[in-house]
């Protein structure tokens, strides 16, 4: 499938109201000040690429769970997406409290999700009580 079929958004770049890491077993991560961004290639093809703030000891803790970690962005309104096993770049910066930069791309189209979709997903969730949320 050609991302330019599934990305819905024109070139630029997005920020993400909500962007929760998770594992399949429900374990998750908020991640803060996450955006994406949408660019064309020379033929025209769309592709994205995004980015967050996190402790990286925090996405350890998850893959403890597995070796699957989900995305799930909210980017206000309508536009909600789950994001399967995205590739994730990280630093190797494991201290407690210090934070730094996460890249992903998908490695499949993401999945649009209702509201309801969303709320039962999130619901499902257990953050990591050292992360920016407890408890929602």
């Amino acid at each position: 499938m050609n991302s330019s079929d599934w990305i819905p958004f024109a070139e630029g770049e997005y920020w993400v109201e909500q962007a929760v890491l998770f594992t399949p077993e429900n374990s998750a991560v908020l991640m803060e000040e996450t955006t994406i961004v949408i660019s064309l290639d020379h033929n025209g093809k769309k592709h994205m690429k995004g980015s967050g703030r996190m402790e990286n000891i925090l996405m350890v803790d998850l893959l403890e769970d597995g070796e699957d970690i989900h995305l799930l962005l909210d980017f206000g309104g309508e536009f909600k997406y789950c994001m399967h096993r995205p590739t994730f770049f990280a630093g190797k910066v494991f201290s407690p409290d210090v934070k730094s930069v996460v890249q992903f791309v998908p490695s499949i189209p993401w999945r649009k999700l209702t509201e309801n979709e969303f709320k039962k997903m999130f619901s499902a969730f257990e953050f990591n009580l050292n992360g920016p949320l407890q408890n929602y």
